[in-house]
């Protein structure tokens, strides 16, 4: 066991804290300190001593999409198109492909649902997809 100070390893603390830990324990706790000291005089080197938190927005505008008209315009084309495709199937392949590309369940668990063979839930989306394929 070793006996370290919790005050060299978090800011936190004001005063000094002693405990003991295991060797493992105590490593990882230097080699965090170390890398957290690396990473400082990393930033400060590249004068990288800015935030993102700014306030300026900046961090809205990357987390928020926001489409030209012209991107909204090709992409209700590109989703009526797809409608379009899915209602030119058959019914039972038209529902397969759904459940399975826009819905996200597994072959097997429409197979489940429909009380049919696996195999035949594969061809028949297979062979919807060729069909989508022509149409598109």
């Amino acid at each position: 066991m070793t006996t370290i100070n919790l005050r060299d390893f978090f800011y936190w603390y004001k005063a000094d804290e002693f405990i003991e830990v295991t060797e493992e324990v105590a490593e990882e706790l230097r080699v965090g300190k170390v890398e957290d000291v690396t990473h400082w005089r990393r930033m400060k080197r590249n004068r990288a001593n800015y935030s993102l938190d700014a306030g300026d927005g900046i961090e809205n505008s990357i987390c928020e999409f926001e489409p030209s008209p012209e991107e909204c315009m090709a992409l209700i084309e590109q989703y009526r198109r797809l409608c379009c495709a899915l209602n030119h199937l058959p019914e039972t392949q038209g529902r397969r492909v759904d459940a399975h590309y826009l819905l996200g369940m597994s072959y097997q668990e429409i197979a489940k649902a429909e009380g049919v063979r696996e195999d035949a839930v594969r061809k028949a989306i297979d062979r919807g997809l060729e069909h989508m394929r022509k149409f598109f």
